[in-house]
């Protein structure tokens, strides 16, 4: 089943811009698809600031999403780590530095690749974690 799930890498090729926006348009779209989406931040402060950007990005849109637990209301859950993702989601966006633990769950997940070099590390690695389990991830360059 591990088949199944599309794997993509969005690399940002500079600094200034931004992996918070590139999810906030990946959820816009994924939504829009009829996916139930699940974005993972690395902290509950993440949690919150990427809560606050849904509002306004993309501009002239309204996102609708929840943060906390998921009682499935909201198309767009933002969770602080992977450990309670909910079974109906099948899209996960992942800002964390680690893989998303049994991906195999998921029709697809969406890794973004910061142009930060520490980060850019942890993304080969979680690459690599997702090409041991049998995925084929796929990159995207986001000039």
């Amino acid at each position: 089943m591990s088949a199944a799930c599309q794997v993509d890498f969005y690399v940002l090729a500079r600094t200034t811009q931004s992996a918070e926006q590139l999810a906030c348009r990946l959820a816009m779209m994924a939504w829009e698809q009829g996916h139930r989406v699940a974005v993972c931040t690395a902290s509950d402060p993440d949690a919150r600031r990427l809560d606050e950007l849904m509002w306004d990005d993309p501009p002239g849109r309204f996102l609708p999403h929840a943060t906390g637990a998921d009682d499935g209301s909201a198309p767009v859950q933002i969770l602080a780590g992977h450990g309670d993702i909910a079974p109906h989601r099948d899209l996960v966006i992942n800002l964390c530095m680690d893989a998303v633990p049994g991906p195999e769950r998921f029709v697809r997940l969406c890794e973004i690749v910061p142009a930060d070099s520490a980060q850019r590390n942890a993304s080969r690695s979680k690459y690599r974690n997702y090409r041991e389990l049998g995925l084929d991830p796929k990159t995207h360059s986001m000039e």
